[in-house]
């Protein structure tokens, strides 16, 4: 039996080559669950660590009752460390968070109420702790972003978001989508995303995977392919059947 299951909330937390930061993932993250406004556990997914990343999770989630963690065979990229997060999160709500903890879990609570109402709640960094350089990279890319995809969402980029687990799992997932997933959600029929301020705070441990290559170059290519997708994207609504139960919709990216 998948344990996430006896959750409201599975918080994914991807992570690679983070060694130096797993005793501060435990502090943060044991902290937040002791009192978070609905029953909550942690997934980390270990995107292919070549450090001792995966020895220190097995450690914390040997002591933590409401740890868990999945590990790559090999290093897979974001994209697909949420997408295998989503896939293995069977509670009613799914959280995203970044291992450098630049955001807080604690304010997972402030984004959550949003989900009676939407279908995503996400972050919009407020007085970022990033340098004047790596702010600009961000705006500029946003703005592009946001012209190309009609999305109207201002920090695709706050690693802080919490989703409807059905909802999540409705994503297309690409490498590079994690960057689109306000885009994403307004493939869905119907469905509506909240944005919400959150605080920033500096790197402690370890340093930052992205480059310029990746932050930037990269995310213009995918708002090309993320263009291509959309006209692609199959939606359709069954107006009746003698098949038995169902929700009576679905959609999928056609392969």
């Amino acid at each position: 039996m998948n344990r996430t299951a006896d959750y409201e909330l599975t918080v994914i937390v991807p992570l690679y080559n983070e060694e130096d930061n797993i005793s501060n993932l435990e502090n943060a993250l044991s902290a937040y669950l002791q009192h978070s406004v609905c029953r909550a556990c942690i997934l980390f997914v270990n995107d292919g660590s070549t450090d001792g990343s995966l020895a220190g999770l097995k450690d914390i989630c040997s002591r933590n009752r409401d740890f868990y963690y999945i590990s790559f065979a090999r290093n897979c990229g974001l994209s697909a460390a949420l997408k295998a997060g989503f896939d293995y999160a069977e509670s009613g709500y799914v959280g995203y968070i970044d291992a450098d903890l630049q955001t807080d879990p604690e304010e997972f609570d402030i984004l959550l109420p949003y989900l009676k109402d939407y279908d995503m709640a996400v972050g919009i960094r407020v007085k970022r702790n990033d340098t004047a350089f790596k702010r600009f990279q961000s705006r500029f890319a946003n703005s592009f972003r946001r012209m190309m995809t009609g999305d109207g969402a201002t920090d695709t980029g706050c690693p802080l978001k919490v989703f409807r687990t059905a909802a999540a799992k409705e994503f297309p997932m690409f490498k590079g989508m994690h960057r689109f997933f306000p885009a994403l959600l307004l493939l869905q029929d119907g469905a509506r995303y909240k944005e919400v301020p959150v605080h920033h705070r500096p790197r402690v441990t370890g340093v930052s995977k992205f480059s310029i290559w990746n932050r930037m170059m990269s995310s213009f290519a995918d708002c090309f392919a993320y263009r291509w997708m959309r006209k692609r994207y199959i939606r359709y609504r069954v107006a009746d059947s003698n098949v038995g139960t169902g929700d009576g919709t679905t959609s999928a990216s056609e392969a």
